[in-house]
């Protein structure tokens, strides 16, 4: 092992590892190239926000998304991490590329910024765990989902109602009276509840706005963690989830007319963030107060590039027109481009 490169023994460490990032769907505008390019975890909110067409921060200078068209962007994107799973075998898949490091994040910024963005037509913003009864909706989500079971009472009381999973899925090793069980069975329920809901409000797929979902489920982390990675309910449980969200992500799709991406992050165990943090002698808290007697400048605006690019091109184009009269005007003959100057001049005649 020691006389392997470092290159080669990175990519074993990730074969080993397994976490991974797989396109389920994406509309045709969207490219994902296959290949087995590694993404790290941390730069999935900038990942998510690039599919969406809005701006990050720092570039992305990853092959597995190409530029897409400018006027097009999706009408949704529906991210779900899944922990507790090396990799899940999904039958249809967009792409597929290896997760390195790992870390926990959160799509608060996209979801901010597609609030700022479109304030006005009140967007679907839903981020959702189960597990942890964690439930942040914004927008039209509140009116939608608002009945949508979210604590584990709620979500188990589900199980036993009339049209629940309990009746349609094939459980197979899996019980109805195990805790653990019931948690991973009462996740797939609020998967059907939510294509429930989005089939039973269409119109939120045929606004101006794009919508937003992030999921996280972690049954998969509590079966291995009570049974074991190889016991037969932890493996029947990655089929079923595997057949689920497959079926999830191609109604969700199909919702909002085949212009949705549709990502699982399948993650065995989250690691720490490793973050690294620095202070500058020249750091100062009032970086943005205009009331500041430093005379410091405001934060950066990620909408300075577009006014400037507005503001500049509109000059330049006011000054050519500026020119183009000017000089048209300097070049004019009086007797025969001017009705006025030439009454003038028959008029001098008579005299």
């Amino acid at each position: 092992m020691e006389a392997l490169p470092f290159a080669v023994f990175a990519l074993l460490f990730l074969y080993v590892r397994g976490d991974s990032l797989t396109v389920l769907q994406a509309p045709e505008f969207v490219s994902f190239q296959k290949g087995k390019w590694p993404i790290s975890g941390e730069k999935i909110p900038d990942l998510v926000a690039l599919t969406m067409g809005f701006s990050v921060q720092e570039d992305l200078s990853w092959p597995g998304l190409e530029a897409g068209p400018l006027f097009q962007r999706p009408r949704a994107n529906v991210l779900v991490v899944v922990r507790g799973a090396d990799d899940l075998d999904f039958p249809q898949s967009v792409a597929s590329y290896p997760l390195e490091n790992p870390v926990p994040f959160t799509l608060d910024s996209v979801a901010e910024t597609v609030h700022s963005l479109f304030a006005e037509d009140t967007p679907v913003v839903l981020q959702l765990a189960p597990s942890e009864e964690r439930l942040y909706m914004l927008g039209k989500a509140n009116a939608v989902f608002e009945d949508l079971p979210v604590t584990l009472q709620q979500i188990r009381g589900r199980l036993f109602q009339d049209g629940s999973v309990l009746a349609t899925l094939p459980l197979k090793s899996l019980s109805r009276n195990a805790e653990a069980d019931l948690l991973f069975l009462s996740e797939i329920q609020v998967l059907y509840d939510i294509t429930a809901l989005l089939q039973r409000h269409r119109h939120l797929a045929k606004d101006h706005s794009p919508d937003v979902y992030s999921l996280e489920l972690s049954g998969l982390e509590e079966l291995s963690r009570v049974y074991g990675q190889d016991s037969p309910q932890h493996r029947d449980a990655i089929a079923l989830l595997s057949s689920v969200l497959q079926k999830f992500g191609e109604d969700v799709y199909n919702l909002y007319g085949n212009s949705a991406v549709v990502e699982v992050v399948t993650v065995k165990n989250f690691e720490a963030p490793l973050t690294r943090k620095s202070r500058s002698i020249l750091e100062s808290k009032q970086i943005s107060n205009p009331g500041s007697p430093y005379n410091l400048a405001y934060k950066y605006n990620f909408n300075y590039a577009v006014v400037f690019n507005i503001v500049l091109w509109l000059m330049i184009v006011l000054a050519l027109a500026v020119i183009a009269v000017s000089y048209n005007l300097w070049n004019m003959d009086p007797g025969y481009d001017s009705i006025i100057y030439r009454m003038t001049n028959q008029k001098i005649r008579m005299d």
